[in-house]
């Protein structure tokens, strides 16, 4: 019997003259029966081709937190003294 070109287990593809699934190691005694079942898009849980990827991500993820837009001053602070240490040694 040859193998089925998807496998009906977990939908992988089955090369031409494989003994067993590649990727779930079903074979014909396990899965690979006269009366087995193609897998279809639908068992696979594949999204369709309507499938809107930013309605998606927006209901899976939320809204995109806010990016910072600029340093703190701490940290224009904590710079300035650096500099002002490194001029304090390069004078003495």
């Amino acid at each position: 019997m040859r193998p089925p070109e998807t496998c009906p287990n977990c939908g992988a593809d089955v090369p031409r003259n494989a003994k067993a699934c590649p990727s779930c190691g079903a074979d014909e005694n396990t899965g690979w029966a006269e009366d087995a079942q193609q897998a279809t898009a639908a068992d696979l849980g594949v999204p369709d081709e309507d499938f809107d990827y930013d309605e998606f991500a927006k209901r899976e993820f939320g809204k995109p937190s806010a990016k910072p837009s600029g340093l703190h001053w701490v940290w224009w602070l904590a710079g300035i003294a650096v500099l002002v240490a490194i001029l304090f040694t390069w004078v003495l």
